[in-house]
């Protein structure tokens, strides 16, 4: 496993230091959908983590990007060259990232899952799915950014998970 350590950002002279609390109350004000990205760890073992630090990046390559914390006990299933899948979810599966997001000694226990043809397990009811290899990673102040070759993907019709202001949210069309 790769050992990684995180810098600490540089202040400009004479410029103040940003209020951390302040600063994530003003991103919440950005909307975003919810996923869970699962890969296998070293074992063969599932791993899966809620993430909302996901975003398009290219269609030519297709290329996504989504951050990990690097404190996370995942990271190191992240590396280079790995497949892992980003399932992201409808509206009625707040459950399902709350599963997620928590520690857990099996977080899949009673989950619908298929599994990819690299092994990579897939949440059977997800809003759409994008199977991906880690292109590259790099560290960025306390997360490792992830960028991931998509190789497959797939869509239902429905309504989006969003998290916005510290919560869940409902779309309204």
């Amino acid at each position: 496993m790769t050992t990684l350590t995180a810098s600490k950002p540089a202040v400009e002279a004479g410029a103040e230091a940003l209020d951390p609390r302040a600063l994530r109350q003003t991103l919440g004000h950005f909307a975003t959908g919810v996923t869970v990205v699962t890969t296998t760890g070293e074992g063969g073992e599932p791993i899966g983590i809620t993430a909302n630090s996901f975003s398009s990046l290219s269609l030519e390559p297709p290329l996504i990007l989504w951050s990990l914390g690097v404190q996370s006990p995942s990271l190191g299933a992240f590396a280079e060259g790995r497949h892992f899948a980003v399932n992201i979810l409808g509206a009625q599966q707040e459950a399902l990232a709350m599963q997620f997001a928590r520690p857990a000694e099996d977080k899949f226990a009673s989950i619908a899952v298929q599994t990819s043809a690299e092994g990579v397990p897939l949440l059977a009811d997800s809003l759409a799915r994008l199977e991906c290899r880690v292109e590259f990673t790099r560290l960025a102040g306390d997360h490792l950014l992830i960028v991931g070759r998509v190789l497959r993907f797939a869509s239902e019709a429905g309504e989006p998970l969003l998290f916005y202001q510290g919560g869940f949210q409902r779309l309204c069309v």
